[in-house]
């Protein structure tokens, strides 16, 4: 008898099809000869290319515009979402171009390491589920560092009940006169979750401290009290983990630039990240003296080098895996069930404009 087969009624059952679906979702060689097909070979139905081949010739290729097309197309590689043409390039976009970036990884190197790091996640998710750990993940940097590129490769394919994403928009009146991490304390994990801030209350240290939104008094307050919070915190079981994303400041004008370019990306432009770019020199000193005085054994930082996306993606993920103790979970055997068919069952006709419309 194949894996997975039950002995089952003979009368309106499947064959034996199903051993070969079980078969190929648990890891036979025929799960890659299906990526092969739909992921590494799949052709670009606009230009009539082979997407892998045109991608692993900027892969290897230094020069400023094979590495900016590059870069345009891996919007395409965020699981190919977005099957459009991207914004044309600008001289100013060329201009900015300042050295040449190392080569990025082949796309199908990528996609097996983040897969194969996914897959740990997924274990990482059973193990605290099953022992009621709480951990909370920080990722402070710059606009536009790739704070939220990793974030969304850690959840994509985690329970969003167990893994949940905070990011706060700008503080009401209200919660501005309360206790500053106030307004942090409800997303706080219980037992058995795992929180990512999307920022934190390392704003006031950041943003909040360079465009004037706290004064210097209440920015000194900050320093004296985040490190005791964040002791409190690891003391009541929280694994508190906090990553810092560092891009260097033409990384950051080249992104800047494309999502002007990109209509895609335009909304994630905001006034204040424009007035980031004037006060570079003021979010580096804010940076290096909140990197200094929060930096506590309980709770240290780690900073990411990010101007190679894959690459920050790929090594975040794995050396957050990396800190947490987490051991696989043993679970019980799933056996899907029959159908139970009833002679006098019947199914309705629904009329036609309850059924959305089908264009595509």
């Amino acid at each position: 008898m194949h894996l997975f087969c039950r002995d089952r009624p003979a009368a309106r059952t499947l064959p034996c099809c199903n051993c070969k679906i079980n078969a190929i979702i648990i890891g036979s060689p025929g799960i890659h000869s299906f990526v092969d097909f739909t992921v590494f070979k799949r052709q670009d139905k606009y230009n009539a290319t082979d997407e892998e081949g045109v991608m692993n010739d900027y892969d290897h290729d230094a020069g400023p515009a094979d590495w900016l097309a590059a870069e345009l197309a891996d919007t395409l590689d965020e699981d190919f979402e977005l099957e459009i043409s991207e914004p044309a390039l600008s001289m100013e976009i060329r201009r900015i171009y300042r050295e040449a970036h190392p080569p990025s990884l082949e796309r199908k190197d990528y996609f097996v390491k983040l897969l194969t790091l996914q897959s740990e996640l997924i274990k990482l998710q059973d193990w605290v589920q099953a022992t009621g750990e709480k951990i909370v993940v920080i990722f402070e940097g710059r606009d536009s560092a790739g704070k939220g590129g990793v974030i969304k490769r850690i959840t994509q394919r985690l329970n969003p009940r167990i893994v949940r994403v905070v990011a706060l928009p700008a503080p009401s009146d209200r919660e501005k006169s309360q206790w500053y991490f106030q307004r942090y304390v409800p997303h706080l994990p219980g037992a058995g979750e795992i929180v990512l801030f999307d920022r934190s209350w390392y704003n006031r240290a950041g943003v909040e401290r360079v465009m004037g939104f706290a004064s210097e008094d209440q920015v000194e307050d900050f320093f004296h009290d985040v490190p005791e919070f964040e002791r409190m915190l690891v003391r009541s079981g929280i694994r508190l983990v906090k990553y810092w994303f560092s891009i260097t400041d033409e990384e950051q004008q080249l992104r800047f630039l494309m999502r002007i370019h990109d209509p895609m990306k335009q909304w994630k432009l905001s006034p204040m990240d424009l007035q980031s770019r004037v006060k570079w020199e003021a979010y580096t000193k804010a940076k290096e003296e909140m990197l200094e005085r929060t930096n506590i054994p309980e709770a240290p930082w780690y900073i990411v080098q990010g101007n190679d996306k894959k690459r920050a993606r790929l090594n975040c993920i794995d050396h957050l895996l990396g800190l947490i103790p987490y051991e696989p979970v043993e679970h019980e055997d799933v056996t899907l069930p029959d159908r139970v068919y009833n002679s006098d069952y019947e199914r309705r006709v629904l009329p036609d404009d309850l059924y959305v419309p089908q264009k595509y």
